[in-house]
């Protein structure tokens, strides 16, 4: 039984970029959490979870880890096509889940494993991390305080200008269950704009590719719009968009509008070694901060609106630390994870079909 003491184990299965990069630093930096197990079925010299981590268990199966006993939590960050097997493997062994977005492929087999989970009593979440990205919290509170007025239109955008296939993409461009930028990337989008906003009424799809030389048939972009009484949010994600700086956001209410340029900057940091909670983390530079719109005096005025202070990643890691100790629900709850599937599914379908589908 949990006590306010309990530390909770953490086996990881895959140990990809995803492992590496946006699980274990955040996991070694939450007090009551320990990485216990790492699932490595084929390593390399260069790759190798043996070496990087001593000190942890290492296993060359799912199905040997959850067989654990001292295993409280098992983290899926494989491929999605493999989220359904891996997380109702882990449930039915007793273990508690943490899913890499995006959730499972069908919104059918994310309500299956909301059942399982409930069935089995044991805590289910999804690792939706850019709740987290400052410049999405600062967008929020915008909205939140009415800062901008009634919104009518909201855009979200996760675009970069890499019109070549990159040769060692793996399994990313590579067609499968789950896959895609609409998965990838939309599945993040897709869930801030029902964060602030809550479900569409309606939504338009167009998912495909954008590359000249695309042999086999990967989605590698998408533009989704979400239609709300008054209001629409697209959500874009494009591998064309050749811009010395990449748009964020753009937003426009009737007191005022909010551009924002650059992504939030803690993936690269990530990716350069950093850890939250060591100088700078998180922070983004002034020069990369949004432009706000309002009306003074009767002219627009623009001026710089600071992004807040960062809370990073790692609070989603703190907050399921607390769920397993009974103080307070998971970061994200499956159900919302769960939704945006559906709506990714909704959007497709809208693509396929040429027409817009009503939620």
């Amino acid at each position: 039984m949990a006590t306010v003491d309990s530390i909770y184990n953490i086996g990881i299965i895959g140990y990809g970029l995803s492992a590496k990069v946006f699980h274990i630093p955040l996991i070694q930096v939450v007090p009551k959490l320990k990485l216990h197990a790492i699932v490595q079925r084929h390593p390399t010299n260069e790759n190798n979870a043996e070496k990087d981590h001593p000190e942890v268990k290492i296993y060359r199966s799912a199905g040997d880890m959850v067989l654990d006993a001292e295993l409280d939590v098992v983290v899926v960050t494989t491929t999605p096509d493999t989220h359904f097997d891996l997380t109702k493997l882990a449930l039915e062994n007793g273990k508690n889940v943490v899913v890499e977005k995006p959730f499972t492929p069908s919104h059918q087999e994310a309500e299956a494993l909301i059942a399982i989970s409930q069935k089995h009593r044991l805590l289910l979440t999804v690792y939706q991390n850019r709740r987290w990205d400052s410049d999405f919290l600062t967008v929020f509170d915008l909205i939140k305080n009415n800062t901008l007025g009634r919104i009518v239109e909201f855009e979200t955008h996760f675009d970069r200008h890499r019109p070549e296939s990159p040769s060692n993409g793996g399994w990313k461009t590579v067609p499968l269950p789950g896959g895609g930028a609409i998965y990838d990337l939309g599945s993040h989008l897709i869930d801030q704009v029902v964060i602030i906003f809550g479900m569409p009424k309606r939504i338009t799809g167009f998912v495909g590719t954008q590359r000249e030389n695309n042999t086999n048939g990967y989605e590698d972009s998408c533009t989704v719009m979400l239609h709300y009484d008054a209001m629409l949010a697209t959500v874009k994600a494009a591998v064309v968009s050749l811009e010395q700086n990449q748009l964020r956001y753009w937003i426009r209410g009737v007191n005022g509008s909010f551009k924002k340029y650059h992504l939030d900057c803690q993936e690269d940091q990530l990716k350069g070694g950093q850890k939250p909670g060591e100088q700078g983390f998180g922070v983004e530079p002034t020069a990369q901060h949004g432009l706000l719109t309002i009306m003074k005096n009767g002219k627009p005025c623009n001026e710089t609106y600071p992004t807040i202070d960062p809370v990073t990643y790692s609070a989603f890691y703190s907050q399921f630390a607390e769920a397993l100790a009974g103080r307070g629900e998971v970061p994200v709850k499956p159900e919302g994870a769960s939704t945006v599937i559906r709506l990714i599914e909704l959007a497709k379908q809208s693509s396929q079909q040429g027409k817009t589908m009503i939620v």
